[in-house]
């Protein structure tokens, strides 16, 4: 494999499609303090997570939002998502840059995922065509360090509590990123699921990033085996085999362009949190069927320039997808390997 320069990846935006020309440094990355945690108050697991997770990233109290939502429900309608928003929004101060909401479900609104719902608005036009192009995301590969203040959008991320262990041991992973740069890959596969490879022509090159000490592969497989050190891993498949066989490093990115990863629960197709329960620290996955446009789903090029920067998960991941309407973030929003502490 040949060496590529840092430069090369930092100042790949002119591929990307914006006219962004300056990463975000390290010192502008989101911090807890600028972080919001939603409390499902009705799901004890929603409790002793948010909790758990508040002291161990030491969020100000002040930025707890306690709610209700019964049962558990893997969709909210319009009416109950507004109110929902509506009574976050209102107990959350200014300096509230991004928002934890700290439960599996609910993880959609109407046809729209609930984090791109409550970040963007909830685009109800697209339940009649979800096929077709979705709304631009105005931070798709932005050089904006305050969302909120700059834009206007709270950035949101989704964190699983089906298993109170897992989301500790995710939480874990999350903060341990980031005090020694480890040697890591980054895998990208083109499958035989042709339909799921569109996003494959945006692949980085192969070749070494020496000052990141990571190593980018490209490979023709539908699945990775016994492999170690992985930090980034995109592919396109219905369901990804061999997860149990994989060795994430904290922080770890993963995920797949198909239909249905953001519907968590369902069983149509893999749902994004194997990879978080594989050991990936952050994942993406649409909600309902986007057909395979990859502006729905994380820019590979865009998404790497970012973290390798110094951006944290929740910034990176929602930085690299232009229409997330459909989309729903999950993982720890703070991970930042890459971050110069």
């Amino acid at each position: 494999m040949h060496v590529l320069p840092y430069f090369f990846l930092l100042f790949l935006t002119l591929l990307c499609g914006t006219g962004a020309a300056r990463a975000q440094t390290a010192a502008e990355g989101l911090r807890p303090a600028q972080l919001g945690i939603v409390i499902n108050e009705d799901d004890p697991h929603s409790v002793e997570v948010g909790e758990f997770y508040r002291q161990s990233r030491q969020v100000p109290e002040q930025n707890v939002v306690r709610v209700r939502i019964p049962n558990h429900p893997r969709k909210l309608d319009a009416e109950q998502f507004n109110q929902l928003r509506d009574q976050i929004n209102a107990k959350l101060g200014p300096q509230v840059e991004a928002v934890l909401m700290v439960w599996t479900a609910p993880y959609a609104v109407e046809c729209n995922a609930i984090t791109a719902a409550y970040t963007l608005g909830l685009d109800v036009g697209m339940c009649s065509q979800p096929c077709g192009p979705g709304k631009p995301s105005k931070y798709f590969n932005a050089a904006i360090s305050r969302p909120y203040t700059q834009l206007g959008m709270r950035l949101s991320m989704l964190l699983p509590t089906e298993s109170v262990e897992q989301a500790k041991a995710l939480i874990s992973r999350g903060m341990a990123g980031g005090f020694a740069m480890p040697t890591a890959t980054a895998f990208y596969l083109t499958t035989s699921e042709t339909a799921r490879n569109s996003r494959a022509s945006l692949f980085p090159p192969a070749g070494v990033v020496a000052s990141r000490k990571l190593t980018i592969k490209r490979l023709s497989a539908d699945s990775i085996e016994n492999e170690k050190n992985i930090m980034v891993y995109q592919t396109g498949m219905a369901r990804v085999d061999k997860l149990d066989t994989l060795q994430f490093l904290p922080g770890a990115l993963a995920d797949s362009l198909t239909s249905f990863g953001g519907d968590l629960l369902g069983s149509s197709q893999m749902s994004s949190l194997r990879w978080l329960e594989a050991g990936a620290t952050a994942s993406y996955g649409t909600v309902s069927e986007p057909c395979n446009y990859w502006q729905k789903f994380p820019h590979p090029v865009v998404l790497l320039r970012h973290y390798l920067a110094g951006a944290t998960a929740i910034e990176a991941y929602w930085r690299s997808v232009a229409w997330p309407a459909q989309g729903v973030f999950i993982g720890e929003p703070l991970a930042a390997p890459y971050r110069q502490h």
